[in-house]
């Protein structure tokens, strides 16, 4: 596979909210507007990235008995990372996010590239691998917020685009999976026309 694959493939052919749909308590959750969206996507993006080197790293020194709380361990070491410099540096985002923020742990998206890419590859595949479902994963919750952030409160990224109240279902969980079930429906016409 190449390296444009690996990086690439996390964007649509394997989107993890959109294709697989893994990773969708932070992906309705947190999506009630794009910043949120996008600042649960970069963290995610990190862990993914760091625990991805560090399983590519250590994989011949991890007995199959305990593959996986030891892929647990490291992933949860990142999301402490994650969530402690959130607290200092952005309080602000981190009361939005912070209950969501312990559960990147238990993200399948994590765990399922520790255990089928990073352990099976190199270093440098293993951080590709990372950024390219990273960052397909944080593009999916950006515009899941957007679009709930447009139709819900009638701005985007904060900045008003109309007068006037949005629809406050959008705003609210149901929301969320009203608007997740249109993305897919839209991106799933979109790819088969192109197929």
């Amino acid at each position: 596979m190449s390296k444009v694959n690996i990086f690439t493939r996390g964007f649509f052919k394997e989107n993890a909210v959109f294709v697989m749909l893994l990773g969708l308590c932070p992906a309705l959750g947190t999506t009630t507007s794009a910043i949120n969206g996008l600042a649960m996507g970069l963290a995610t993006t990190f862990v993914l990235i760091m625990s991805n080197i560090v399983v590519s790293l250590i994989k011949s020194q991890i007995p199959d008995k305990v593959r996986i709380p030891a892929y647990i361990v490291v992933i949860a070491s990142f999301v402490t990372v994650v969530e402690l410099t959130m607290k200092a540096y952005l309080p602000e985002l981190f009361a939005v996010l912070g209950l969501f923020i312990p559960l990147i742990v238990v993200n399948c998206l994590i765990l399922g590239r520790a255990e089928a890419f990073a352990s099976k590859n190199n270093v440098f595949d293993s951080i590709l691998d990372g950024l390219g479902m990273g960052l397909g994963f944080a593009m999916a919750l950006t515009i899941l917020g957007a679009v709930r952030e447009v139709l819900g409160s009638g701005s985007i990224f904060d900045i008003p685009l109309y007068e006037g109240d949005g629809a406050l279902v959008f705003v609210l969980a149901p929301g969320a999976f009203i608007a997740l079930g249109y993305l897919i429906a839209i991106l799933n016409k979109l790819t088969k026309k192109t197929a």
